[in-house]
C-alpha cells in the first residue's frame, strides 16, 4: 500500500482516504489494515512510546474505498460515536450499477437480517424481522446498460447498499456476492463525509472522488 493519504488531521481527530481491499481494521487474514497503518504513522511522527491510541468510530467494507475519520483521543471517539447513533455522521456513496432504473431518484427502506454464516444479507420477508435500512439515491449518469448513482446512506446496516439494489434487480457492477457482473474491483466508493467536530462542534465536510481509478473514469469524464 502507498503512503496514507491524509485530508485533515488535528489533535483530536484525523481524516483519511481507505484504498479498495485495505481493511478498516484487523481480522482474523492478519492483513495490513487503516487502524494499524493510521496508528503507525502518528507513532513515528510523533515520537510516541509505547501504544498509540486510535478510536475506530465507523467502518468500510473490505472492498469499498473511500473517507473515514478516526478519533485521536478518547473524548473524540466518544462524541464522534454519539454522532454515529443519532445519524448525524452523514456519508454518501457513489456505486455503478448493472442496469437502469425507471425512477431516477427515490427512497429504498427495508428490514436487513444477516444469514447464519454471517457474511450474506438479505432483505427480511417478514418484515421487521430483521434491522431497518434506509437510504436515498438519485442517478447521476448512465452509460450503455450501466448506471452511475448517488446514495445517501440514513442507516449503517452491513452490506447495506449492495443488499438494497440488488433485491431490487440492479446489483453492483463487480458485487459477485450479490449477483453483480465481474470487475476488477466492487464500485463502491465513499466519497462524501461530514461530521461536527467533537470539541469545536464545527461542521467538518470531506470529499474525496473516485474518478482517478481507471474504471470509474467513464463516468467521471
Amino acid at each position: 500500500m502507498n503512503k496514507l493519504e491524509i485530508l485533515y488531521e488535528d489533535n483530536h481527530v484525523i481524516v483519511v482516504v481507505k484504498p479498495c481491499n485495505v481493511l478498516s481494521q484487523a481480522d482474523a487474514t492478519g492483513d495490513m489494515d487503516m487502524l494499524s497503518l493510521i496508528k503507525a504513522y502518528l507513532k513515528e511522527k510523533y515520537h510516541k512510546p509505547g501504544n498509540v491510541y486510535l478510536g475506530l468510530v465507523h467502518r468500510l467494507d473490505r472492498p469499498v474505498g473511500g473517507v473515514m475519520v478516526f478519533a485521536k483521543t478518547s473524548k473524540a471517539a466518544a462524541r464522534l460515536s454519539k454522532q454515529v447513533q443519532k445519524h448525524e455522521l452523514e456519508k454518501q456513496y457513489y456505486a455503478i450499477i448493472c442496469g437502469k432504473m425507471d425512477n431516477k431518484k427515490g427512497e429504498f427502506c427495508d428490514y436487513l437480517k444477516k444469514l447464519e454464516n454471517g457474511n450474506t444479507v438479505v432483505v427480511s420477508s417478514s418484515g421487521p424481522d430483521g434491522k431497518e435500512a434506509k437510504l436515498f439515491y438519485q442517478i447521476v449518469k448512465e452509460k450503455d446498460n450501466y448506471s452511475l448513482v448517488e446514495v445517501h446512506l440514513m442507516t449503517g446496516r452491513h452490506h447495506q447498499i449492495r443488499v438494497q439494489f440488488a433485491s431490487r434487480g440492479y446489483p453492483l457492477v463487480g458485487d459477485y456476492r450479490y449477483g453483480g457482473e465481474h470487475a476488477e474491483m466492487l464500485m463502491l466508493y465513499s466519497y462524501h463525509l461530514a461530521f461536527f467536530h467533537p470539541i469545536t462542534k464545527e461542521k467538518m465536510v470531506f470529499e474525496k472522488n473516485p474518478s482517478d481509478l481507471a474504471i470509474w473514469e467513464n463516468f467521471f469524464n
